[in-house]
C-alpha cells in the first residue's frame, strides 16, 4: 500500500513518541519536531535514521490531513482550533490539538494509554474509592492541565464498571479513555462529535436513564448548574476543575455565578458536593517518571455550614482535622513524598499551600 508523505511522517513521530516513552508530541513550523520526555521537551534530531530539519508549515499541514475527515476539516476552518482523540494501529491512542498560530498550523499531540490505569497504581489515598460507592452526588477531581485528573476519573468510572450494574454516561472533549461493557453499560459522547457543548449534552443525559454521569470539565456556569441538579436528582456525577485545593474549588464555583445568585449555588453545592481531590504530578527525584501528591476532601456536615455559610477559607483546617474520615492535606502528601525519597525538596517547596503546614509534616 502506498502511502503519503504526511502518512509516513506522521507515523514515524508517533512511533518515535511511544518508543521514548514520551507523553506528548510538538509540531510547529520553524522549529524540529519535539517530545515531552518525564516531564522535559526534546528536541527530535533524528527520524528513521535520516537527520530531521526545521518543519515547514506545508508538512504540518499534510500531518494534520492524515488525521482530519471532512466535519473536523470544517470545524478546524471555522474556529481554528480543534481538539480530538484518535488511534493508530499498532501505535495505540492519542488526543490532538491543532491549532492556528501566525497563520499556519501547529500541533500538539498526547499519548493515551489503551487500558485504563488501574486505580491502585495511581498513588492516591484508598479512601477515594469510597467515593465510588455513592449513589449520588457530586465528587470533583481538580488540578493543573496535565495533573491527571482525566486519568482519576477514568480509574474511579472503570471501578464502578467492574462492581456495578448501572448505566454510565460520559461527556468528553475529546474521549480520552475507551471504557469497555463490563457489569455497567458505558455509553461515551464526545463533543462535536455527537453533540454541540458539555451544556447541551448534559441536558440531553438526564433524559437518557443514567446513573452515573461524567462530566469531562465544568467550563461555565450552565455545565455546573445542571451538573448539580442531576447530582441533586439521585445521580452521581464526577466532573474536573482547573484549581489547586480544595477550598480555591469551592470559591471557583460559586464564583462562576453572578453576586445575585452566589447565595443559592453555595446551598444547592453545600447539598450536593460529596468530596474533592486536589492533585499534581511532580517529576520524581530519580528522574523516572512522575509521584502523584494529592488534598482529599470528603464532605461532612461541619464542611456543608461552612460552604452554606461562605467560609470557605475554614475548610482547610477541617481537613487538617480530618484524617480519620480519611481527609488529607497537600502538605502531608508533600511531606510523605520527599521523606520517602520520591521527590526533592526544589519541587515541593513551589507546590505548598501553606509552608507553616509543611514544616509541621516535616
Amino acid at each position: 500500500m502506498d502511502f503519503s508523505p504526511g502518512q509516513r511522517f506522521m507515523d514515524a513521530l508517533l512511533a518515535l513518541t511511544k518508543d521514548a516513552g514520551a507523553t506528548d508530541l510538538h509540531l510547529c513550523p520553524g522549529s524540529r519536531p519535539m517530545i515531552r520526555v518525564n516531564g522535559r521537551l526534546e528536541e527530535v534530531a533524528e527520524l528513521d535514521g535520516a537527520p530531521v530539519g526545521k518543519i515547514a508549515p506545508e508538512e504540518i499541514t499534510a500531518a494534520a490531513e492524515v488525521l482530519l475527515d471532512g466535519k473536523k476539516r470544517r470545524r478546524l476552518e471555522e474556529e481554528r482550533v480543534l481538539d480530538f482523540s484518535f488511534s493508530m494501529h499498532g501505535l495505540g491512542r492519542f488526543r490532538a490539538n491543532i491549532y492556528s498560530q501566525r497563520g499556519t498550523l501547529a500541533m500538539a499531540v498526547r499519548r493515551l494509554p489503551f487500558e485504563v490505569p488501574k486505580f491502585a497504581g495511581l498513588g492516591l489515598p484508598p479512601a477515594v474509592e469510597a467515593f465510588t460507592a455513592r449513589t449520588k452526588g457530586l465528587f470533583l477531581a481538580t488540578g493543573a492541565t496535565g495533573s491527571g485528573k482525566s486519568t482519576t476519573l477514568a480509574s474511579m468510572i472503570d471501578l464502578i464498571n467492574e462492581n456495578y450494574s448501572y448505566h454510565i454516561l460520559t461527556i468528553e472533549d475529546p474521549i480520552e479513555y475507551l471504557h469497555r461493557h463490563k457489569k455497567s453499560l458505558v455509553t461515551q459522547r464526545e463533543i462535536g462529535d455527537d453533540a454541540d457543548s458539555f451544556a447541551q449534552a448534559l441536558r440531553s443525559a438526564l433524559r437518557e436513564d443514567p446513573d452515573v454521569i461524567m462530566v469531562g470539565e465544568m467550563r461555565d456556569p450552565e455545565t455546573i448548574s445542571i451538573a448539580m441538579t442531576a447530582a441533586e436528582t439521585g445521580h452521581l456525577v464526577f466532573s474536573t476543575l482547573h484549581t489547586v485545593g480544595a477550598a480555591k474549588t469551592i470559591d471557583r464555583v460559586v464564583d462562576a455565578f453572578p453576586t445575585a445568585q452566589q447565595s443559592q449555588v453555595r446551598s444547592q453545592l453545600a447539598a450536593v458536593l460529596e468530596g474533592v481531590v486536589s492533585q499534581q504530578l511532580i517529576p520524581r527525584a530519580d528522574g523516572a517518571g512522575f509521584a502523584l501528591a494529592s488534598e482529599v476532601l470528603f464532605v461532612n456536615p461541619a464542611v456543608r455550614n461552612l460552604i452554606r455559610e461562605g467560609k470557605h477559607y475554614q475548610i482547610n483546617s477541617v481537613i487538617q482535622t480530618g484524617q480519620a474520615q480519611g481527609m488529607q492535606v497537600l502538605e502531608a502528601d508533600l511531606a510523605r513524598l520527599y521523606l520517602a525519597g520520591v521527590i526533592d525538596m526544589d519541587e515541593v517547596k513551589p507546590r505548598a499551600q501553606d509552608m507553616q503546614v509543611l514544616q509541621q509534616y516535616l
